[in-house]
């Protein structure tokens, strides 16, 4: 196969819950309120899906290659990012393919956290680059609700449910990634960790489903905007592009005020930043794509734009992908497939979730148990 120059993202779609889970919803078995949460994250609502992320990432998907012009047996590569897999063995991308019917792809699953959408871009793109492939789809998605420690409202208002994809394809114009800066601040990985999701949780009486978050806001917060910003500089230093010349920053979505900073930092005015987090909140590894599929369609995204995307997430992994987008901004079809209907408030759909988990009766000592890698190596 003949090597491309670039990979033009061709296609985009996005599946977003309908189920809309308000501050004031989480005020009814949390002691927040909507002024509390607002203030210290910018978020108003967030979605609870009542589907899968593997039914999630197929519906968006499938609308991505409609809108460019594609069928299922046209693509040649899946890549599914995300760290709420609904199964290890097999991975969640071969589900992906087996719904949406690509038999002719190779399926490969990316997890990096809330920066998976961006390290799976990246990949797909060097694999289009280097001749493995031409055609591929590359996913974002994330249902967080069922591992959410719905007793911590430190944790219970920040994150939410959805799904987007995009399609690559090769070309050699000058268009799609033209810059990549990656890496991952692993001496603080400790202070994000979701225990209960992994092996090491095996044959320690954890019920799946019961989570405990170890999250430390201040450390975050400081690496989150280290980490992007150092990126959003590299990456566009080793570019050759000015900040002036960005014509919209796409960013991570875990904190308003952690987008601010790094607008900030960068030189770039808030009027030329996508946010989305007061819509959605922190969809994980969903809110890069979303993001990028709602300043489509909010015609925020022209044609030739130079979009920066920056990422943060567990790991503690990092990353900002520079985009020229290309000369078409609408989509070319639409997908047949729809959105199974949902018959249950998102209040509804995570009082069922609370009523099942106990991470701090049940399985609290099995969730504290396990001795991780920064433990383990050397002094």
């Amino acid at each position: 196969m003949t090597p491309a120059r670039h990979a033009a993202i061709t296609g985009w779609g996005e599946a977003v819950p309908p189920a809309i889970l308000t501050n004031e919803d989480l005020s009814t078995f949390l002691d927040t309120s909507d002024e509390w949460i607002t203030k210290r994250t910018g978020m108003k609502e967030r979605r609870v899906s009542h589907l899968s992320a593997i039914e999630l990432a197929t519906i968006a998907s499938s609308r991505a290659l409609a809108c460019a012009g594609l069928d299922a047996s046209d693509v040649e590569l899946i890549v599914y990012g995300g760290c709420t897999n609904e199964e290890a063995v097999p991975n969640s991308a071969s589900g992906v393919q087996v719904a949406l019917g690509a038999t002719r792809a190779a399926a490969m699953d990316v997890n990096t956290a809330c920066t998976s959408f961006l390290y799976g871009l990246s990949t797909a793109t060097a694999m289009i680059q280097s001749g493995v492939v031409r055609t591929a789809v590359v996913i974002g998605v994330e249902v967080i609700s069922p591992y959410i420690d719905w007793t911590n409202r430190n944790i219970a208002v920040l994150f939410g449910d959805g799904a987007a994809a995009v399609v690559l394809q090769a070309t050699d114009t000058a268009e799609g990634v033209i810059g990549t800066v990656l890496g991952c601040d692993a001496d603080a990985r400790q202070s994000l960790r979701v225990r209960g999701l992994g092996c090491g949780y095996a044959n320690r009486e954890v019920s799946l489903g019961d989570a405990i978050w170890d999250f430390d806001g201040p450390v975050i917060f400081k690496r989150a905007v280290q980490g992007m910003s150092g990126a959003c500089a590299r990456v566009l230093a080793e570019a050759g592009v000015s900040a002036d010349q960005v014509d919209l920053v796409v960013p991570h979505q875990a904190n308003l005020r952690i987008i601010e900073a790094v607008a900030q930092y960068a030189g770039i005015g808030m009027d030329r930043v996508m946010v989305t987090v007061h819509r959605y909140g922190n969809m994980s590894a969903a809110t890069v794509p979303v993001s990028l599929v709602d300043a489509l369609r909010e015609g925020r995204v022209a044609p030739g734009s130079l979009l920066l995307m920056p990422g943060f997430g567990g790991g503690l992994t990092f990353g900002a992908l520079l985009v020229r987008w290309g000369q078409r901004v609408t989509p070319l079809g639409e997908s047949a497939m729809t959105m199974p209907p949902c018959d249950r408030s998102a209040l509804e759909l995570v009082n069922e979730v609370r009523a099942r988990q106990d991470p701090h009766g049940r399985s609290l000592k099995g969730l504290m148990s396990p001795v991780f890698a920064e433990s383990r190596r050397p002094a």
